[in-house]
């Protein structure tokens, strides 16, 4: 299935993809917001201190998943906008940024240097990793998770629209 900006999804379910296409009732401008009824994949990765994290313990919430890398500099260009949409969104909003094509090192580094204040999670490079079960083709891809555990929104590269799109999912709710 092709997403938002070109990336492909690969579905650990075979249920059919369903879209749900409904008035913006929020914005006074009108328009639609669409959210795709696409099951996120659940995966369980490590955090700083080695401990499993898993998707579905943040079901309730809308959550963004940040794949990205140290040797992405749009990646780190991205991370002021996120964090003062993360504050923004504090209590209602998890980010959970998913480190891909590092060593555990360098993620680590990066964290530290970056100060990212979300969870963050080692996707191992010798592994079939998170990134390519939600075929991620590009960096930084984020994805947004409904807190019903569906995948609103997919967008790859470092896109001002992103926040607009996050906004009115947000503020939809």
């Amino acid at each position: 299935m092709i997403l938002a900006g070109g990336a492909m999804l690969v579905a650990a379910t075979a249920a059919p993809a369903i879209a749900e296409v409904r008035p913006n009732a929020g914005n006074s401008a009108g328009g639609y917001v669409t959210e795709l009824r696409v099951p996120a994949p659940e995966f369980t990765l490590k955090d700083l201190q080695g401990k499993d994290v898993s998707l579905s313990q943040y079901r309730g919430k809308w959550v963004v998943l940040d794949f990205w890398g140290s040797w992405c500099i749009w990646c780190i260009k991205g991370f002021p906008e996120l964090k003062e949409n993360y504050a923004k969104y504090a209590g209602k909003l998890e980010v959970i940024g998913i480190d891909c094509g590092d060593t555990p090192g360098a993620w680590q580094d990066a964290v530290r240097k970056y100060d990212l204040p979300w969870v963050n999670l080692y996707n191992p490079m010798e592994s079939v990793g998170v990134d390519r079960i939600y075929g991620v083709q590009g960096f930084p891809t984020k994805v947004i998770v409904t807190p019903e555990g569906y995948i609103a929104d997919i967008t790859v590269g470092e896109d001002p629209a992103f926040y607009t799109k996050l906004d009115a999912l947000m503020n939809a709710d």
